[in-house]
């Protein structure tokens, strides 16, 4: 089926591109008529993202030295240069990528919601990571008197490894306040940081019926109510006790009782202390999903290092959001791309392989399929004809 096309042209076989037409005509987009248009323009990123490229002049380069595949590959029939890609980053509605990259998340969503995890449930980890800006290129994103930057505010599926809502604002926002966009849904769970620590927001989740874990920061004043502390060793569990705060402000903004749970981590040689009004499951687990809060924490140094989010090809805000919005889309696609083929192996694994092989015309499937066992038994027949001489 895929025999002599490319493994980009392959990855592209995905992404549902009459949705995105059907986007693209909603939009009074005064860029509609060029020559690149918006789906060659979210390829050739796509492209670029996948090979690693540093900037738009190294992206445009490798475009133009394979002129000749540009049709096949997605993005056009004539050759693509610097100018012109600067300029529709420039001035191309970002709310076009936007909009298709929220669709994307949904299909990998649901592409993706098999996945084995040791909990029933909806758990969601948020967290937001801030990107340093030049402030004499990026003026727009000021966040101190000496620097500019952003930050991309993630809510990512702890199950299915997918980021399903993020926002970018501009680096001075602070992070409490972006608890405040967040769509809550009843009797799902929402880990955080102690960065996020604000009694009176995580009540007002309490009051939606839904869940929160949060770790402690600066012990404030408790009076126990339920529990004891737990004279045996119990999973790595010290105290599991329910507690009402006692100073003025802590009790108006958060009247009532809380489960504070104690938490020994043997490998680190250090306890973390937890808080969350969840009082069904075991504290275990508690600890269990807090851990998991680092899936966002590895999605964003991932997304920074091979994505190509930490340097920007562009300098107006118009083209970071793009670039932002178009490696959600690579992200999605990948994570799409490893549960269709079934390949049990993670997307980071999957986005390296795809990202040395994009100009090569093997089978998608045969490329990400691990040959592990075959190699070991290959290895092993070859040891009995040595031992048989």
């Amino acid at each position: 089926m895929n025999q002599g096309k490319y493994i980009f042209s392959q990855i592209v076989e995905f992404i549902p591109q009459r949705f995105f037409e059907r986007i693209m005509a909603q939009y009074n987009d005064r860029t509609a008529q060029w020559s690149l248009t918006s789906w060659n323009q979210m390829l050739v990123l796509m492209f670029g993202q996948l090979d690693g490229c540093n900037s738009l002049r190294e992206l445009t380069d490798i475009t133009t030295a394979h002129a000749k595949k540009s049709f096949h590959l997605g993005f056009g029939r004539t050759p693509i240069n610097r100018t012109q890609l600067s300029r529709v980053n420039q001035l191309r509605d970002y709310h076009i990528f936007e909009e298709f990259a929220y669709h994307m998340v949904e299909l990998a969503q649901k592409k993706r919601i098999d996945q084995e995890f040791e909990l029933n449930g909806k758990y969601y980890a948020f967290d937001s990571t801030t990107i340093d800006l030049c402030m004499s290129l990026f003026e727009w994103a000021r966040f101190r008197s000496t620097k500019s930057g952003i930050k991309v505010h993630t809510q990512l599926d702890v199950v299915t490894q997918i980021p399903v809502s993020f926002n970018i604002t501009e680096a001075a926002v602070h992070d409490v306040n972006a608890m405040d966009w967040i769509n809550y849904e009843p009797f799902a769970c929402y880990i955080f940081d102690r960065g996020y620590w604000d009694l009176d927001r995580l009540y007002r989740i309490e009051m939606l019926n839904s869940f929160f874990v949060i770790r402690e920061k600066r012990r404030p004043k408790f009076e126990v109510v339920d529990g004891e502390d737990l004279l045996e060793d119990t999973d790595n569990i010290l105290r599991d006790n329910t507690v009402r705060f006692t100073t003025r402000g802590n009790t108006e903004n958060y009247p009532s009782g809380i489960r504070r749970i104690v938490y020994y981590e043997a490998e680190l040689k250090r306890t973390f202390t937890y808080y969350t009004n969840n009082f069904f499951l075991k504290a275990k687990d508690i600890a269990f999903l807090y851990k998991n809060r680092w899936a966002v924490e590895i999605f964003f140094k991932w997304m920074k290092g091979h994505l190509r989010i930490k340097s920007f090809w562009g300098n107006t805000e118009n083209a970071v959001r793009i670039q932002v919005y178009v490696a959600i889309v690579t992200y999605c696609t990948v994570a799409i791309i490893e549960r269709t083929l079934e390949l049990n192996r993670s997307i980071y694994e999957v986005m390296r392989i795809l990202g040395s092989s994009l100009l090569t015309k093997d089978n998608i499937r045969d490329l990400l399929q691990p040959v592990e066992v075959e190699q070991t038994q290959n290895d092993g027949q070859l040891q009995l004809e040595f031992d048989a001489r």
